[in-house]
């Protein structure tokens, strides 16, 4: 296993350590692999970690020669896993629910929204869909999905999906927007197009936070979690295994962000 990255809240004892366990990169076995809820719950940490409520501690792991002391702790359970104070939470739904009701100020990141929550319901299947099916109809039904998103930003005006303060429904769009914008290009040729400019001024802001930058997967890791995911699994080359890793982070030329909220 290896430590990927550390967000210490302060240096005071009384700071509550949390370890969260990620997928590693199935390229090089150390950096942070393209798992979405991994990310999710990194960004989700690393916020409380910025307003000093815990110390997080990230730590990857090869799931594809996962360590001896690993599978004696976890035995088959993949990542993320949560670990506060010995206690280890091993499903989605229960890291959810232990971040927001055991971790100092994780109930804050959990708001009620059922229109945002059933506005990016669902985006990750479209992009899986159009990904397998290649097809006009799945990639209209993305486009579609978009468009809503879009207009949500546009209407309310704000930063984030809830307000100007990120939350959880942040931490979980952002990293389904990058596996969009990334596989979506590499596969597809396919762009998020500029005219959805209050959802490019989303992922500009975004794009700022460390609690987005440093919990982003490479776009190698990106790419190469969809190949495996080919019938019969796309190899990588030997090339694009020695890669430099990059992240595209970048917004479209023609998108203006001055008209961003301040």
């Amino acid at each position: 296993m290896a430590e990927e990255a550390v967000q210490n809240g302060n240096n005071h004892t009384d700071i509550p350590e949390i370890e969260l366990i990620i997928k590693a990169s199935t390229i090089d076995g150390r950096r942070k692999g393209a798992c979405l809820f991994c990310q999710e719950y990194f960004m989700d940490l690393y916020l409380l970690a910025e307003l000093k409520t815990v110390c997080l501690k990230v730590t990857t792991v090869d799931m594809q020669k996962p360590p001896p002391d690993f599978r004696t702790n976890f035995e088959a359970t993949p990542p993320p896993i949560l670990i506060d104070n010995g206690l280890a939470v091993l499903e989605n739904e229960k890291i959810e629910r232990h971040i927001m009701k055991n971790v100092p100020g994780g109930h804050n990141l959990f708001v009620q929204d059922k229109e945002v929550a059933t506005l990016i319901e669902n985006l990750y299947s479209k992009l899986k869909l159009m990904l397998l099916k290649k097809d006009e109809v799945s990639t209209n039904n993305l486009m579609s999905h978009l468009r809503k998103i879009n207009a949500h930003l546009q209407r309310n005006n704000q930063r984030f999906l809830t307000g100007d303060t990120m939350c959880c429904f942040d931490c979980e769009l952002m990293p389904r927007l990058q596996h969009i914008r990334v596989a979506g290009k590499y596969f597809l040729d396919f762009d998020i197009p500029v005219e959805l400019a209050a959802l490019w001024r989303y992922m500009y802001h975004m794009y700022q936070l460390d609690a987005f930058t440093q919990s982003c997967p490479a776009d190698q890791d990106i790419i190469n979690h969809y190949k495996l995911q080919q019938v019969g699994g796309m190899k990588m080359k030997k090339h694009e295994e020695l890669e430099t890793p990059t992240f595209t982070t970048s917004i479209p030329v023609g998108v203006s962000i001055d008209d961003t909220v301040n």
